[in-house]
């Protein structure tokens, strides 16, 4: 194997766990992310109709 490659590979196999734990950690946060703007967006869709419903019944008085 060329030495240069050797000598890059020797220094980055031993950062390895902690560059998998990063990306590891990254989608985690991603993820609930995600998660947590969807149920907000969902409350908003609930109370969007709950407003809707109230404009309605106004028009119709």
């Amino acid at each position: 194997m060329n030495p240069v490659l050797v000598e890059i590979y020797s220094t980055v196999i031993p950062s390895m766990p902690f560059i998998i734990a990063a990306y590891a950690l990254l989608w985690a946060v991603l993820l609930i992310y995600v998660f947590v703007s969807m149920r907000g967006m969902k409350k908003t869709e609930q109370q969007i109709a709950v407003l809707e419903e109230a404009v309605a019944e106004l028009k119709a008085k």
